[in-house]
């Protein structure tokens, strides 16, 4: 399952190719005070808003592998970790504060939170692997707290008050996959196998449940981990806990199982690809052209019915990486056809080849909107979409790039 998936030709170039540009598009996301700026949607760094730890932790990320394919980004991905090490980090009581405004206060209460510290640990892996200085340390820091705060055996807890007293009785699917590949990309760092075998039990937990309500992946859970599906129903277009399933987690988390069984072995993974295939059929028949025009609806109720029909960027950025893994496992000629198909949807709608990256949010229509994501703050899933093609199922995005995986970057823009 390492063997690259068959070669793609003018592909290769073509994603190379948007790679750079994304890479390009957000140069000037360094804060002044560390960490990573919130972007416009021409790039410009929008400093009225806080500094972000999940954008600070995501450019860290795209940085720093881009950096390791020889472009010149290490002086921005050493900017954005200065964010962790800095101004984000709550020296007092340890941990990542989810957020800090201009004058480098704690927002929200100093909430600390899984989905958080899952792309810290991310950050972190990746930027020790391309050598970013203090992230050797950062990673050190991130292991251990979240080890002891966040991890529950095949489970995760999604937030804590600021000095870690008070555990909130939500629990989530989000964090929870996010956290999943922060636990393969920091296993990949030094062949760790216990974290690994953590992505494994998380990832086995989280495809039961997901059976559970026919491959509709249920998001909100009480401290039970009983499923509440009428959560958020008054609020389904929030940007991190929408009401009802949501498409783009059910391809993702499709992604995201073959990952693991190809980094444990099928032995230790029996019915991940079963459970890959169901996940990303379901989410394929419930999201793609269901509402009379192309695109994936961002929601569905749990009959499959389209909630929120505006269509995000992550969700095809996740349709295209998912369909490559499952045609890369398989071989199948299905996934590569919709894996192409959803490349030209993305090049038509989705990519802004007048302001730069991709548009964060269209309507209904595949005209650019911003009800739910105004702007463009980071690059996360459209690099990965750019990279996931053309890379192994296992190791993981930073650790393959690092192992040279992609080749001799001979179309690596000037």
């Amino acid at each position: 399952m390492r063997d690259a998936w068959p070669e793609f030709g003018t592909d290769a170039i073509q994603l190379e190719q948007e790679f750079g540009r994304l890479i390009e598009f957000g140069t000037d996301v360094v804060h002044p005070n560390g960490g990573a700026a919130y972007l416009g949607a021409d790039g410009t760094p929008d400093f009225e808003r806080p500094v972000y730890t999940w954008i600070t932790a995501r450019m860290v990320h795209v940085y720093a592998i881009a950096a390791m394919r020889g472009h010149a980004t290490a002086g921005i991905a050493s900017g954005a970790l200065a964010g962790l090490t800095g101004a984000l980090r709550d020296d007092e009581h340890g941990g990542w504060f989810t957020a800090v405004d201009r004058d480098g206060d704690p927002v929200s209460d100093g909430v600390k939170s899984c989905y958080d510290h899952a792309f810290v640990l991310l950050a972190a892996s990746t930027a020790t692997l391309a050598g970013v200085p203090g992230a050797r340390e950062l990673l050190a820091q991130a292991r251990t707290v979240f080890a002891e705060r966040f991890l529950d055996g095949d489970r995760c807890v999604d937030q804590w008050n600021r000095d870690w007293t008070v555990l909130d009785d939500y629990r989530g699917m989000n964090s929870t996959m996010h956290a999943v590949e922060a636990l393969l990309a920091t296993g990949d760092v030094d062949d760790a196998s216990l974290w690994h075998d953590r992505a494994l039990a998380v990832a086995s937990r989280a495809a039961r449940e997901a059976s559970a309500q026919e491959w509709r992946m249920p998001e909100h859970f009480d401290a039970d981990w009983n499923a509440l599906l009428d959560f958020n129903a008054d609020k389904p277009s929030d940007p991190f806990k929408p009401y009802g399933a949501t498409i783009g987690h059910g391809l993702e988390w499709s992604r995201l199982l073959l990952n693991v069984e190809a980094t444990v072995g099928t032995a230790r993974a029996p019915g991940f690809l079963n459970a890959a295939r169901a996940l990303f059929d379901r989410a394929v028949a419930d999201g793609w052209n269901v509402d009379g025009a192309e695109g994936f609806v961002y929601t569905t109720d749990w009959a499959g019915v389209p909630v929120v029909t505006a269509r995000m960027h992550w969700v095809v950025a996740e349709a295209i990486a998912a369909s490559a893994t499952l045609a890369r496992r398989t071989g199948e000629a299905r996934y590569a056809d919709l894996y192409r198909l959803w490349w030209d949807y993305a090049q038509q709608y989705v990519i802004d080849d007048v302001l730069g990256s991709w548009h964060h949010e269209l309507d209904a229509t595949n005209l650019p909107a911003a009800g739910t994501w105004p702007g463009k703050p980071d690059i996360y899933h459209a690099v990965q979409a750019t990279l996931i093609p053309r890379l192994p199922l296992t190791p993981g995005i930073a650790k393959a790039v690092a192992e040279s995986a992609l080749g001799d970057r001979d179309h690596r823009p000037a």
